[in-house]
């Protein structure tokens, strides 16, 4: 071997192993952007954040037309100055019935959200907002979009899917994939 070609090859060789390992450096893989386990829509608005904005899982799996369907959601403030949702709109419902516990509600028949905190709408002893009169039915992993008006940081349009059960379910009966070709094999015979 010729001594230009022994160090044209220890060259490759030294430099392989840097121009490698530059290729895995830095936070631009696909996943270091990804959010885990967060359930439901969030938004922005001003000083607000919504989280997990679903509509609570129905009774039976699927909610009829007509039926209500309770939003639950977590608002948070940032800001020092309190806000309130005083409107809900969109299609697929009729209307949207806010109703507050220990003051959480505020007089204009609002959701007031204090600075500095946050309110778990739909949560034990909580405020609730109910859509009532739906258009269509909806099951799990179907929304409907609405449009959130604050007093103050103004409107969001968000997307409230229905949710999933909060626990596991009785499954029914599997379905018998065979059984049809069993059937199919009897009439042959016959």
């Amino acid at each position: 071997m010729n001594r230009a070609l022994r160090a044209a090859t220890m060259g490759v060789l030294l430099v392989s192993p840097i121009a490698l390992s530059a290729c895995s450096a830095g936070q631009v893989t696909q996943t270091a952007t990804q959010v885990r386990d967060r359930v439901g829509a969030t938004a922005e608005v001003g000083e607000l954040t919504l989280r997990a904005v679903t509509l609570a899982y129905p009774r039976g799996g699927t909610y009829d037309a007509g039926d209500d369907a309770e939003l639950l959601m977590a608002v948070a403030n940032a800001g020092t100055e309190d806000d309130t949702l005083i409107d809900i709109s969109g299609d697929g419902f009729g209307d949207a019935e806010i109703e507050g516990t220990s003051g959480s509600a505020a007089g204009s028949g609002g959701l007031e959200i204090p600075g500095r905190d946050r309110v778990f709408v739909g949560a034990e002893d909580g405020p609730t907002i109910m859509l009532t009169d739906l258009d269509r039915s909806l099951s799990t992993g179907e929304g409907i979009e609405l449009t959130l008006t604050f007093q103050e940081a103004g409107e969001v349009t968000v997307l409230a899917t229905v949710g999933t059960p909060d626990e596991a379910l009785q499954r029914g009966e599997p379905f018998d994939f065979h059984h049809e070709e069993e059937a199919e094999g009897e009439e042959a015979a016959h």
